[in-house]
């Protein structure tokens, strides 16, 4: 493609909006050719355009679309847009983490259009963790980083004219020093009688003690009104599971944030709650109150690709269909060359993807997570940016097959010898239901009556590690799919790749007494199939 670039005007439309796209040139001058929407590798419309910068397109029916340009036959350049009336059943998250006065909100709202993030973390953003709004309109917070509270209000103002929720950062149960003598009394005690803290700065509190819930919910009414937030993301660190107060109360946590996340949304019934369940603590308890995603920040002992399918497979089965959205942070990028770090995020993004989650990775105007401490952000390359554009494109166009709450495993019911319903080969690699080294790793997941087949390469990997180097995939030939029919029918089979057909695209399909057989594309990094009976 070329270097012409598609940007939507909004991360997410209404039903009743009319899509509208800018067409970014790198020279100006005349052109023509024609703009198509595609709807799972159909077309819908197809329309002529030329010499103008933003296409004026039609209002579509709710769903997921793939926007094309072509200019004399050549496709230039692809986005997509979501259409929808109920935008928070996804969440494309990402983070803002400076304040400064003056800092211009532009570079931050283009990149949410440009990968369709429809919330913003706003990390970071208060005076204090216990006193959200005392600083007044400028401060320091509490690590001496410089807010200018007209800075938030421009971000979260543009933010909202491109269709994105501005969620800010609250800590459900951390005081600073100059807090804390208000709060001891609720303190959760290590055994040797210390309060449990993070680092020498915050001290953690019971977050269900009646007085300091009225005092959390008052501060975020309060915030909300001051500052227009959308939301809130509700933070811990992990610990502790089991604590007593200093009065001898015994506290079971997962409890305390079950119970503050329910007052939370009784305070504010509208607002976009996201609570941080740290290595999977405690979603078991947390996933289906009424909050509006299960969002999981993984750790030690959850390294490898594994431990991700595993995280956000058991999240899908316990909530109550919120969005899934995993905190994995790629410290890789921090130190190594951008592509090695965009291999390393595109495993990730392959395995949450394909499972059915998203991944907090980007933001600011361009910046990745490469540390939990959201400033140390690192700048991404324009190459990073354009790898994370395509596959975030792909994730919003093929909407429908990867995040739909009617996607079910069915690998064990579908291959194998016993099986014998469908599976795929290849003469150079073996292929395993799990993600093993030295494999194609292949998950068969239903979609109504019809399969969605997902293929991950790691033929070339030693190990499966999320946030590790990872060796240069060597394209992986030959693969063969093979499926029992219907009599009378032929399937169809279609495939799409991010870095390859990015939308469905049919392969020929041969009939063999019981079997159908479909001779597929070389496997890169990620593919996805289509099958229908």
């Amino acid at each position: 493609m070329s270097d012409i670039t598609l940007l939507p005007t909004r991360a997410t439309y209404a039903p009743s909006q009319g899509i509208t796209i800018d067409i970014e040139r790198p020279e100006s001058g005349r052109y023509s050719g024609e703009v198509s929407v595609w709807k799972l590798g159909e077309m819908v419309s197809r329309s002529p355009v030329a010499n103008v910068s933003r296409w004026e397109g039609p209002t579509l029916p709710e769903g997921s679309y793939g926007i094309e340009l072509t200019i004399d036959g050549e496709l230039c350049a692809r986005t997509a847009v979501e259409v929808t009336s109920t935008p928070r059943a996804r969440l494309r998250y990402g983070f803002v983490a400076s304040y400064l006065p003056e800092k211009d909100p532009t570079a931050c709202a283009k990149l949410a259009r440009r990968l369709h993030l429809n919330g913003i973390q706003f990390y970071d953003w208060a005076y204090r963790h216990a006193d959200l709004m005392g600083g007044g309109e400028s401060y320091a917070d509490a690590l001496d980083q410089t807010i200018s509270l007209d800075t938030v209000r421009s971000l979260i103002a543009a933010y909202r004219d491109v269709g994105t929720d501005s969620i800010g950062y609250a800590a459900v149960y951390a005081a600073g020093p100059e807090e804390w003598p208000t709060w001891k009394q609720h303190a959760l005690l290590r055994p040797t009688g210390e309060p449990y803290a993070l680092g020498d700065f915050l001290f953690i509190l019971d977050p269900a003690a009646p007085e300091w819930l009225s005092h959390f919910r008052a501060e975020l009414s309060r915030t909300s009104i001051a500052l227009g937030f959308d939301g809130y993301h509700l933070d811990q660190y992990g610990y502790p599971k089991f604590a007593a107060t200093p009065g001898g109360t015994a506290v079971d946590v997962a409890e305390s944030f079950a119970t503050l996340i329910t007052q939370v949304r009784d305070e504010l019934p509208d607002a976009r709650l996201i609570f941080n369940n740290v290595n999977d603590f405690p979603t078991w308890r947390t996933a289906s109150l009424p909050q509006d995603a299960v969002y999981i920040e993984p750790w030690e002992p959850n390294l490898t690709l594994e431990s991700l399918a595993h995280i956000t497979s058991r999240a899908r089965s316990t909530s109550a269909g919120q969005p899934i959205v995993l905190a994995a942070y790629q410290h890789i990028y921090d130190s190594v060359d951008a592509q090695t770090g965009d291999r390393s995020a595109a495993f990730t993004m392959a395995t949450l993807f394909s499972h059915g989650a998203t991944q907090l990775l980007v933001g600011e105007g361009g910046n990745l997570l490469v540390d939990p401490y959201y400033v140390r952000n690192q700048e991404a390359s324009e190459e990073t940016l354009s790898f994370l554009a395509r596959w975030y494109d792909f994730l919003v166009e093929h909407d429908e097959i990867l995040m739909g709450s009617d996607l079910h495993e069915v690998t064990s019911s579908y291959v194998g010898e016993y099986n014998g319903d469908l599976d795929v080969t290849y003469p150079s690699a073996p292929v395993a239901s799990d993600p093993t080294s030295g494999a194609v790793w292949r998950r068969v997941v239903s979609y109504g009556s019809d399969l969605i087949v997902h293929l991950i390469n790691l033929a070339q990997q030693t190990d499966t590690q999320w946030d590790a180097v990872r060796e240069q995939p060597v394209a992986v030939d030959g693969g063969v799919l093979r499926m029992r029919h219907i009599p009378g029918r032929t399937p169809r089979i279609r495939v799409a790749d991010p870095d390859g057909t990015s939308r469905l695209i049919q392969v020929p399909v041969r009939i063999d007494g019981d079997y159908a057989i479909a001779e597929l594309p070389p496997l890169h990094i990620w593919q996805v199939l289509h099958v229908t009976y």
